[in-house]
């Protein structure tokens, strides 16, 4: 982890990203901590390119019942308007029926991140039924309505069965406009660069998965690829991540630091361990900057603390920003 931010730190030319902060007239500290996200794992079934914690088939890191157990009392000791389980893919998580069933009493918005491909195993979709009982939002990983460009980020033949899942969701009343099921998408580019407009991009995916398969979703969400993990190891053997960190740094918009949600959001790794955000978690850079377990959490995070960077902070604030 420490070798990815030293080799972005050793890029030429390229202008630190807390020296970046402060010409801009602009500091990076904590504001009231509003979510509450879980990294429940890295065990995955996909293989994506980008993803920033090279989570896969071959990891067996998932969080266990007793770092659960911590998360969960915690949560009840400090109220959380929202609760965001990624991971991985939290559907491969053992105990992920337990943490919902805990966690949805506790917040009025429980979210959940899917690759739609896990949650439409033979031996996981009745997770659905657990979801829809409690209202669970659920964001689904879905990169272009193009299946060449999908597959090209995901895997082979991995078009058919996300889209299978989003029929099936939209069945289940996910996603159908005047439902209280939210069902959202997130995008990321194919490549080394920057992603388009994000109401322009909402428009375009609407619009297609309507005409060519039927399907529904609320919103669409659409980030800058983070340079860390395999989207990191992959812009290396392209040769493209001296080009990538130059345009991430010309987009730097220091409008977007105010609604950073580093801001606001607390992460805990599947081990306990807590960070500012999940890219800071992929990073290895603590809270902080500095190891502190869920079991040593007695409170929110302090506002006006520091929150620690490094160069991959580029990403969330290239353009119109990552909120």
């Amino acid at each position: 982890m420490v070798e990815q931010l030293d080799r972005l730190a050793a890029l030429p030319g390229l202008t630190c990203f807390s020296d970046r902060l402060r010409e801009s007239g602009r500091e990076l500290t904590r504001n009231r901590t509003s979510t509450l996200q879980l990294n429940t794992g890295l065990r995955c079934d996909l293989c994506c390119r980008h993803c920033h914690l090279d989570a896969g088939s071959s990891r067996t890191e998932v969080m266990r019942r007793e770092i659960m157990e911590l998360v969960i009392a915690h949560a009840r000791r400090c109220p959380y308007p929202g609760i965001d389980i990624t991971g991985g893919a939290p559907e491969l998580v053992p105990d992920l029926p337990f943490l919902i069933e805990q966690l949805a009493p506790l917040t009025p918005r429980l979210m959940l991140r899917t690759n739609l491909t896990a949650l439409g195993r033979p031996d996981k979709i009745h997770l659905l039924d657990l979801f829809k009982r409690h209202k669970v939002v659920l964001i689904a990983s879905f990169p272009a309505t193009n299946a060449g460009q999908l597959e090209a980020q995901r895997g082979s033949g991995v078009m058919v069965p996300a889209l299978g899942m989003l029929k099936r969701l939209n069945e289940a009343g996910y996603g159908i406009a005047g439902n209280d099921l939210e069902l959202d998408l997130v995008a990321n580019p194919s490549g080394a660069f920057l992603p388009s407009g994000q109401e322009q991009a909402e428009k375009k995916f609407k619009r297609d998965l309507a005409r060519k398969w039927g399907v529904e979703f609320h919103q669409l969400y659409i980030f800058a690829n983070m340079p860390l993990g395999r989207f990191l190891h992959w812009l290396q053997r392209s040769d493209n991540l001296q080009a990538y960190m130059e345009k991430l740094a010309a987009g730097f918009n220091p409008c977007t630091v105010e609604g950073l949600m580093c801001r606001s959001l607390l992460s805990v790794n599947w081990d306990g361990y807590l960070y500012d955000c999940d890219f800071n978690l992929a990073a290895g850079i603590p809270l902080a900057g500095q190891a502190t377990h869920i079991s040593e959490l007695n409170d929110y995070p302090e506002r006006g603390t520091s929150i620690a960077v490094g160069e991959h902070c580029y990403a969330c604030t290239a353009g119109s920003g990552f909120t």
